[in-house]
């Protein structure tokens, strides 16, 4: 199976035959706490059939930065179970391994993906093991933040949704999935998640590609960038001459352009 991508390499995985494997095609999805993320992304997956296709033989795989949290000191998880601990600030996260695993995916490896516990703010023992995919979905509040990061994506999805609609789906999600009483949840939202937002989230909006209102509501939207997924598992764009497709500059050499300050 080939993958779309920009440079074809030659490599050995899990003691196969090496053979031609082509990157695969990384797609970044942002956007506020509860903004419909995920289910963008679920919906995309859907759409294109993949949702219910063995792991082993899925095309397209979705990934989350949650699982990506920094593993926390006994401090900083005594004031998490307060709602003390922002969890929206850019430092929460472990970027060197983020790092280390798309470079790993870019490569056509297997990778291993942590799991982390929201009830007990911590990682677990085991892993999520996600296989080379065609196409690999990256989301969370913070995946535009660190240039370095935001480099290696060749489409970048912004999900642009009401603050009210945001709140009241945080509100019922940590309370039911994560068992927080409605005081804390509301109490972390106003210290910590809604200044995070303003200050590092939606800055990055102006580095996506394509703005998507209403999340995964926004069905043209989601349809269209669908088209564009199958365009590429069909081998639409691996017919590239001088860096273009149909006249256009691909989104790789488009980056280029980007200013190489953080948002804020």
């Amino acid at each position: 199976m080939s993958m779309a991508g920009d440079s074809e390499t030659h490599l050995k995985d899990r003691g196969e035959t090496s053979s031609p494997v082509r990157q695969p095609f990384l797609i970044g999805v942002s956007g506020g706490t509860a903004s419909g993320k995920s289910s963008v992304c679920e919906k995309i997956m859907e759409l294109l059939g993949q949702n219910k296709i063995d792991h082993h033989q899925r095309q397209v795989v979705i990934l989350s930065q949650d699982s990506f949290y920094k593993v926390l000191t006994p401090e900083q998880k005594a004031k998490a179970q307060k709602g003390q601990f922002n969890f929206d600030h850019p430092d929460a996260f472990d970027n060197e391994l983020v790092m280390q695993t798309l470079k790993l995916i870019l490569q056509g490896k297997t990778v291993q993906i942590p799991v982390y516990d929201f009830v007990t703010h911590s990682r677990k023992d085991e892993f999520v093991i996600v296989y080379p995919a065609d196409v690999v979905l990256f989301e969370g509040i913070l995946m535009f933040y660190s240039q370095e990061i935001r480099d290696l994506f060749q489409m970048k999805l912004f999900v642009d949704t009401d603050p009210d609609t945001r709140l009241s789906r945080r509100v019922l999600r940590d309370i039911s999935e994560r068992g927080r009483e409605l005081e804390q949840v509301l109490a972390q939202y106003i210290t910590f998640v809604k200044p995070a937002f303003e200050e590092f989230c939606l800055p990055t909006k102006k580095y996506a590609d394509v703005i998507i209102p209403r999340g995964a509501d926004n069905l043209v939207a989601i349809n269209l960038i669908v088209q564009h997924i199958q365009d590429i598992l069909n081998g639409g764009l691996s017919k590239r001459h001088n860096g273009c497709v149909n006249g256009h500059s691909t989104p790789r050499q488009r980056r280029t352009s980007e200013s190489s300050s953080r948002p804020h």
